[in-house]
């Protein structure tokens, strides 16, 4: 089977300068990490180009990008972003990402229609029992992250892509598209969904130190547009554990002002031990 690949890109760590976080060089240092990484997110805006050629633009109106990360990169390292051809009639690859050197950054699928097969949807997501937790105790599958109205401007992408921070530019994000306006980005789709629902999380975590442990978008009525409102919700769907780590999976949903869900997103997040009192 044939396949794709991106040219060799140096990700970059949009939020080098946010203290206290996982992309802060001394604040993981301390955790254990070569230095601030750079967000899952922001690798995956490296895939669409090579999805383009995969699906065409349907990608962007129903297609799903499903990814696992494996290791952390910090700023500037040269990855390459990878993906199956599909053979007639597919409808899901699977893709993954390489740093320069070989080491293995994420792997997953994408997909356009049924996503019900995806990388993520079909892994097991290893759930613990809520009483076994420190951090995340008293959330458990099903618990509502709530509802937040929240507007994607144009501008921050914009700015993204003209200081060469966007890992994988198309002009569709910033001027005209086939389906109108400009669309969002994966990374800004993560922005609209992830936001609302971990504020949601903060009385849980405190300033424990959390990264994206994998992520996966998926358009379901056509792009996200940029400049409009749209209404996020989430729900908790699995809590565990790792030795390090306390772990929460949960699902966001987007709609449009008509009550239409537009997007959708699946996360991992990862809180550390070590940066909570908790576990002090």
């Amino acid at each position: 089977m044939a396949i794709l690949e991106s040219e060799l890109r140096q990700a970059r760590n949009w939020s080098a300068d946010a203290k206290g976080s996982i992309h802060d060089d001394a604040t993981a240092g301390k955790l254990g990490f070569r230095g601030g990484t750079v967000a899952g997110s922001i690798h995956m805006d490296q895939f669409p180009p090579l999805l383009l050629g995969c699906f065409g633009e349907r990608f962007f109106r129903d297609g799903a990008l499903s990814l696992y990360f494996l290791n952390a990169t910090v700023d500037r390292e040269p990855v390459r972003a990878f993906a199956e051809e599909p053979s007639s009639g597919s409808t899901q690859v699977r893709i993954w990402m390489k740093r320069e050197d070989g080491l293995d950054v994420s792997e997953g699928t994408a997909s356009v229609g049924d996503a019900s097969k995806s990388a993520l949807r079909e892994r097991d997501l290893r759930a613990c029992d809520p009483g076994e937790l420190r951090m995340l105790r008293g959330l458990a599958p099903g618990t509502s992250l709530g509802e937040t109205k929240v507007r994607l401007g144009p501008e921050r992408q914009r700015e993204r892509i003209e200081r060469g921070l966007c890992s994988g530019p198309l002009g569709w994000y910033t001027g005209p598209s086939p389906f109108g306006g400009p669309i969002a980005a994966p990374s800004a789709l993560v922005e609209l969904l992830w936001a609302p629902p971990t504020k949601a999380l903060r009385p849980h975590v405190g300033e424990a130190v959390g990264l994206f442990g994998a992520i996966e978008v998926a358009h379901l009525a056509g792009p996200v547009f940029l400049d409009q409102t749209y209404t996020v919700t989430g729900q908790v769907v699995a809590v565990g554990q790792s030795p390090k780590t306390e772990t929460l999976w949960f699902d966001a949903l987007a709609s449009d002002a008509g009550g239409r869900g537009v997007a959708s997103m699946r996360m991992l997040l990862r809180f550390m031990k070590a940066s909570s009192p908790l576990y002090s």
